[in-house]
């Protein structure tokens, strides 16, 4: 090869790997108005039962945040069998990382919260999953000490709940739209999740918000969840929930095809930094009574 042209191709090279940011910028896609990523957490039987048929039906993705925790609340009547896990992977929806145990992560040694990440990443290689590439803070608890093992350990996106930004008293609420341009992927905030005090006016301005580049980021948990009716979703309205996506003509994902339109962890520009606000979540880990809120 003549000199002028290795001298060329040298430059080339090195440019590639100086600026990887740049290069995987001009392969995202433009994010589209109505761009939906729905999540649903804790791994209980109604996954399969009532949401997966749900989202087929629409041709909606989704990702499933599955734990082997919170068996006070789910027992063994009422949670994901790892083989509805399989089965769920088999359709295409994604399997995200819940932790082993559903701890409150900013309570954890980094040493610790590595041990609940590897319990589910290791339960899934022995399920032939894909190693899970997001996840879901449990609680809706996080730290940026939190984000920063996540970020060592390869995750590509994670999702938080509606605080600091918004209130939260653990019974659904509204939250911030999720800009990527201004929150990092491993601390993505949570638009809206369900529960006795989150509504389809709420689903309705939630989708409202989803434009000019931003994204709606949607969370569900049982459908329903008998134990934790904080959260818990009846399935006629989760039907009703999912009708109006598809008649807005939402785009509806999984967290982990958002790398189709933003850029992962491990190459944003974003800072990984303690969102601004003044509100925490309510929402525990542990039981509650089980009453619901006066209107």
């Amino acid at each position: 090869m003549p000199r002028l042209a290795r001298s060329v191709l040298f430059c080339i090279v090195i440019s590639l790997l100086a600026y990887p940011s740049a290069n995987a910028q001009q392969s995202l896609l433009p994010i589209p108005d109505r761009l939906v990523v729905l999540t649903i957490d804790d791994g209980t039987k109604t996954d399969i039962t009532q949401v997966a048929p749900v989202l087929k039906r629409y041709g909606f993705g989704g990702t499933f945040y599955v734990t082997d925790g919170l068996r006070s609340i789910k027992r063994q009547d009422d949670a994901l069998t790892w083989g509805d896990i399989r089965e769920l992977n088999s359709e295409r929806f994604e399997i995200g990382n819940h932790t082993e145990n559903h701890p409150d992560v900013r309570t954890l040694s980094k040493e610790q919260f590595i041990a609940e990440l590897n319990g589910i990443e290791e339960r899934c290689k022995k399920n032939g999953i894909p190693v899970p590439t997001t996840f879901a803070y449990p609680g809706w608890q996080f730290n940026i000490k939190s984000a920063q093992v996540l970020l060592e350990k390869g995750y590509s996106f994670a999702r938080r709940g509606v605080a600091p930004e918004f209130p939260d008293k653990g019974w659904g609420a509204r939250g911030p739209i999720y800009d990527p341009a201004k929150d990092n992927p491993l601390l993505i905030p949570t638009t809206g999740y369900a529960g006795p005090k989150w509504g389809m006016n709420d689903l309705i301005w939630a989708i409202d918000q989803a434009k000019g580049g931003k994204i709606a980021v949607l969370a569900f948990h049982g459908v329903p969840y008998p134990r934790a009716p904080w959260v818990s979703t009846p399935p006629k309205v989760f039907e009703s929930y999912m009708k109006y996506l598809h008649d807005q003509g939402c785009i509806v994902i999984s967290l982990r095809d958002l790398a189709k339109y933003v850029q992962p962890a491990n190459v944003s520009h974003v800072p990984l930094q303690q969102p601004k606000g003044s509100y925490r979540s309510l929402l525990s880990a542990e039981p509650k009574p089980s009453v619901q809120p006066k209107p």
